[in-house]
């Protein structure tokens, strides 16, 4: 791994009960042609072996690549990766979840969109669900790339979180369990004003559909109330006015209740 060429990204993965899953998403980071500088692991108080394993894991790799940090308190994945920023050195973090994956061209490709375009202060691409053992498809060598704006993150989010990379030196971070912190954070950076790109190709994967029953986000009237406190905290910080808070909360609730619509109409199906 010495001999791989680095870029100046911090890696950050929060960790609950990761045990089964976070080798797979490291691996996929050890794997990229253009390696981060440093990982972070972040244990948020799993309270089972997650943190005896993550220890054991710093010994497979170059010294001082990764940093284990281990929480007092279960706080959720947003406050486990704002751990993870504080203790950041590197100018550029990337963002991944222990049991997701990354493409091996995934900081390649999107530290070269940085390089390309100075201006950008958080960039994010696509993802794939996936199976255990598919292999990730050829990329093309320039993927479309596109400027987000806040009106299509008012359609729905464009950065999974998994996706995207973002300067270490912005003054947001993660709000905590109560909103759609990641959605809430790409707003609140898009709303002041800072640039976003997307590249339309696929440098990362999920082992689950995000709304499936295990997922963070399983619960649909639990994560419709996150979001629409999201829309609430950008309006409380003056970044949104009244209209729009009262545009998106009604695009949030129709959302909501076309993804209820979908998920009974797929029971039904079965």
């Amino acid at each position: 791994m010495n001999d791989i060429p680095t870029a100046p990204v911090s890696a950050i993965i929060p960790c609950w009960r990761a045990g089964v899953t976070i080798r797979r998403a490291l691996e996929s980071i050890a794997a990229q042609t253009l390696r981060p500088a440093e990982v972070i692991l972040v244990d948020d108080a799993s309270g089972d072996d997650t943190l005896v394993i993550l220890q054991a894991l710093v010994s497979e790799y170059p010294a001082g690549w990764i940093t284990v940090i281990s929480l007092e308190k279960n706080q959720g994945p947003g406050v486990a990766r704002n751990a993870g920023w504080e203790r950041a050195t590197q100018p550029w973090l990337a963002f991944l979840d222990a049991d997701d994956a990354w493409h091996p061209r995934k900081i390649e490709m999107q530290y070269g969109l940085v390089l390309r375009r100075p201006d950008t202060t958080l960039c994010g691409h696509g993802t794939a669900i996936v199976e255990d053992d598919e292999v990730y498809p050829e990329v093309a060598a320039e993927p479309r790339t596109w400027g987000v704006s806040f009106w299509v993150m008012l359609v729905a989010n464009r950065f999974p979180t998994r996706s995207v990379m973002l300067k270490r030196e912005l003054p947001f971070r993660f709000e905590g369990k109560h909103v759609t912190e990641d959605y809430l954070l790409w707003l609140q950076v898009l709303l002041s004003g800072y640039k976003c790109y997307r590249m339309d190709v696929s440098l990362a994967a999920s082992f689950r559909p995000d709304s499936s029953p295990g997922g963070y986000s399983g619960q649909l009237w639990r994560h419709e109330k996150r979001e629409l406190a999201a829309w609430r905290v950008l309006h409380k910080q003056e970044l949104i006015g009244c209209i729009t808070l009262i545009a998106a909360l009604a695009w949030s609730v129709i959302k909501y209740v076309r993804r209820v619509a979908l998920v009974s109409f797929n029971q039904r199906m079965k």
